[in-house]
């Protein structure tokens, strides 16, 4: 590889002191490297996203740097271009982000030197029905949420798997998930832990008003659609939809919101060979 673009957490003072060590780094060895101008932002809500359009047509890969939040930021940001990423972990479990910073000069000579394989993840894409006829989506590398807000209360959920009605959960909240989530919120729900390199959709309940209450694991040729109905409120702040922790819509009674694999995938620079069970070792002590 010879192109770099760098994204970094700009909350992060060390993450933006790391994308220039990372930026001299690759051109003092003749390689290119862009950084994402600070203070840029295509979000409304005024949060920090990369404008894809903004990487130069040279760029070969992408580099985050942060933790997992900014990790997710990038897959979904980028994903429309096809680039491999690539993270630097400076965050807390770092499960996405495979570099550690004591390991990033390492880790740029293998890039440089071409020592690397491509690790494709599985995505999924959320459309919301409103009762009033609007749509609204996204698109997810983690997870799609749907749950309740504002004061403490449960919100009653209708589950739907191809059009075929499932079953209801009285819950907290429901969390459809990609087998790359399945360690994030579905692991502290109480949900199985998946191979990344699975395709399958992860259906788990929050606190679920049940005494049983099992992940439900369904093939990634299907569609999930969840309805909210009975104990919401009929206004747009009783419950939430969001997608990866991050863009979140408020959602009211008769709301829906379908959830299918979609075609975009993230692709994961990956540097070694490490087995998936060693990294769970690693990571999740």
């Amino acid at each position: 590889m010879n192109s770099f673009f760098v994204i970094v957490n700009e909350l992060k003072e060390f993450a933006k002191n790391q994308s220039v060590f990372v930026k001299n780094y690759l051109e003092d060895r003749g390689k290119m490297c862009y950084l994402q101008r600070y203070g840029e932002t295509v979000d409304s809500k005024g949060k920090t996203y990369t404008d894809a359009s903004s990487i130069p047509d040279d760029v070969e890969c992408v580099i985050a740097i942060g933790g997992d939040g900014t990790l997710l930021h990038a897959s979904r940001d980028i994903v429309g271009t096809g680039l491999p990423l690539l993270g630097i972990n400076m965050g807390t479990l770092g499960y996405l982000a495979e570099i550690e910073v004591s390991n990033v000069t390492d880790a740029l000579d293998r890039l440089i030197t071409n020592r690397y394989f491509i690790e494709d993840r599985m995505m999924i894409r959320g459309t919301v029905y409103k009762s009033e006829g609007s749509q609204i989506k996204d698109i997810a590398l983690n997870d799609i949420v749907i749950s309740r807000r504002g004061r403490l209360r449960v919100v009653d959920f209708n589950i739907y798997v191809d059009d075929t009605f499932l079953c209801s959960y009285r819950a907290d909240g429901i969390i459809i998930s990609t087998p790359t989530g399945s360690t994030g919120y579905t692991l502290s729900a109480g949900g199985p832990i998946v191979s990344p390199d699975a395709s399958l959709i992860l259906l788990t309940a929050i606190a679920p008003h049940t005494l049983v209450s099992r992940t439900i694991v369904l093939p990634d040729n299907v569609s999930v659609t969840v309805e909210i109905c009975g104990n919401a409120e009929p206004s747009e702040g009783s419950a939430e939809i969001a997608f990866d922790g991050d863009v979140i819509f408020g959602m009211a009674c008769g709301d829906k919101v379908t959830i299918a694999k979609t075609e975009q995938k993230t692709h994961f620079v990956k540097l070694n060979h490490t087995s998936f069970v060693t990294n769970l070792r690693n990571k999740l002590r």
